[in-house]
């Protein structure tokens, strides 16, 4: 199918040639039509699928009869809301919206937090018919009352799972008392649970599900390989990579902003350009490491799962995971930024003994085996060895000291090669209770006790000179343990 079938207007369909596109991706391909009926949607897509143009486009189209060139604010009232949960995100889809809506007067502008106000209340005043914006800053401008919503038309969620994880959930519920109730709602998702499936509940009204891949899938051209580590020595290994592999684009992402920085600064000591990204950095740190990155002036942007989706990076060829994260499902959105477009991607992790659940977590999402390729120089130390591996050192150790037990010496050279692992084990046992009973040796319960008044005399006077010295002068009050004094003497007291 091509996209001059798909109903849009002259307008656009220039806007698109001029991108060059000549076949919509298949979100694109069912959802135009869907929203261009005026249909509420429930779409399931990774990013990286043209996700993004399947609702902006049609939204355009619906919007068209509105388009005019007044200067009059009042002319152009809020009629698309478009709400994304952070500000990458939101500077991508309004780039969307002014590339494909360039030949059509309709107004548009983006709002979010970490900015300045009062240069987007007077592109708000100015007169507006679609809104970009984040949950918290819209609430600002709502409380200021800076901006009305009361001519939305068409209601759009972008990236409604990311929107829970990070807490919006109170903020949208207070927004969408706010919306006209009649009015069309797009929710798109790249995961449907039972949160999301709650929520669509409450906002959607009969919606066409639309889901073009499944959950939690990746793109098959993604080659997915684990590098075990230690811990201690992920940084090193890290720039191993880069300067071996001569990496000149690789997206690496840490579990926390302290983390970010951190090797961020390890990199740039260690001659690596880079810059990090992540929730404290203000918006014009974070524009300008992301401009660098796109730029190719830096060659490596490190950066925490806030970043992990939105991101729109050509030919990103390397994603590294530093450190795992905690939710599978990120994992999924952190290497959705390469193998983009027909383009081959690697996403490299390297995992320590500590994060081996977590790999196999992610294994279970993905339903795959990711590949393990050991770095040489960089093997994992064997912290925690095994029962058996402390025993059958043990074992061995004894044999070449001449000090294993005779009865288990003889057992053990008796037996058949054959079944030598067999013999062992019934060895490595009998060794185990040899340690444990010699553990117990102790002549205080193995020696018969027989007391005489001198003992009793010696262990007093003992304890009167320790008493005299000021040694442990805690316990110098404390009477004489009764395990010590016979029963005879104390009846002749």
């Amino acid at each position: 199918m091509l996209f001059e079938q798909l109903g849009l207007s002259t307008d656009l369909m220039r806007a698109i040639s001029d991108q060059g596109y000549t076949k919509p991706t298949p979100i694109q391909e069912q959802a135009i039509p869907i929203i261009l009926d005026g249909n509420d949607v429930m779409g399931g897509a990774q990013t990286g699928t043209g996700k993004t143009a399947s609702f902006t486009l049609p939204m355009l189209r619906r919007l068209e009869i509105y388009a005019n060139t007044s200067m009059s604010p009042a002319k152009h009232p809020i009629r698309a809301l478009i709400l994304v949960p952070t500000r990458e995100l939101a500077v991508q889809v309004h780039e969307s919206v002014k590339t494909y809506g360039k030949y059509l007067p309709l107004r548009s502008t983006v709002i979010y937090g970490g900015v300045n106000i009062d240069a987007q209340i007077n592109a708000v005043r100015s007169g507006i018919e679609i809104l970009v914006a984040t949950p918290g800053r819209l609430l600002d401008h709502l409380q200021q009352k800076t901006l009305g919503l009361s001519k939305i038309e068409i209601f759009i969620l972008d990236e409604a799972d990311r929107m829970l994880d990070m807490g919006f959930m109170p903020d949208i519920k207070q927004i969408i008392q706010l919306l006209p109730e009649k009015r069309q709602n797009l929710m798109f998702s790249a995961t449907f649970s039972e949160e999301i499936k709650k929520l669509a509940s409450k906002i959607l009204k009969n919606p066409v599900l639309i889901e073009v891949a499944k959950q939690n899938s990746v793109s098959e051209l993604i080659t997915h390989v684990v590098h075990p580590v230690d811990t201690t020595r992920k940084q090193e290994l890290l720039i191993s990579l880069i300067k071996r592999q001569k990496l000149h684009q690789v997206l690496v992402f840490t579990r926390t902003k302290q983390g970010a920085d951190h090797l961020t600064k390890w990199l740039n000591h260690s001659g690596i350009s880079s810059a990090a990204i992540h929730g404290d950095r203000n918006q014009l740190q974070r524009t300008q490491a992301l401009t660098n990155f796109k730029q190719s002036l830096i060659p490596v942007l490190v950066a925490t799962d806030v970043a992990a989706r939105g991101l729109d990076i050509e030919e990103l060829t390397h994603v590294i995971n530093f450190e795992l994260p905690n939710n599978p499902e990120d994992y999924v959105h952190r290497i959705g930024r390469t193998g983009r477009a027909g383009t081959k991607g690697f996403a490299i992790s390297l995992v320590s003994q500590e994060e081996k659940k977590l790999l196999i977590d992610i294994e279970r999402v993905l339903g795959i085996k990711v590949r393990i390729e050991q770095i040489e120089g960089f093997e994992l130390r064997n912290k925690n060895p095994s029962l058996s591996d402390n025993a059958t050192s043990i074992l061995n150790s004894k044999l070449k000291s001449n000090t294993l037990p005779q009865q288990i010496k003889k057992e053990l050279f008796v037996k058949n090669n054959s079944t030598a692992d067999h013999f062992k084990k019934e060895v490595i046992s009998k060794l185990r209770n040899t340690r444990r009973s010699e553990k117990m040796v102790d002549p205080l319960f193995t020696q018969p006790y027989v007391s005489t008044g001198s003992d009793v005399k010696n262990v007093k006077d003992d304890s009167n000179v320790l008493n005299k010295k000021g040694i442990h002068k805690k316990h110098s009050n404390r009477p004489l343990p009764a395990l010590f004094i016979s029963p005879v003497i104390g009846k002749q007291k």
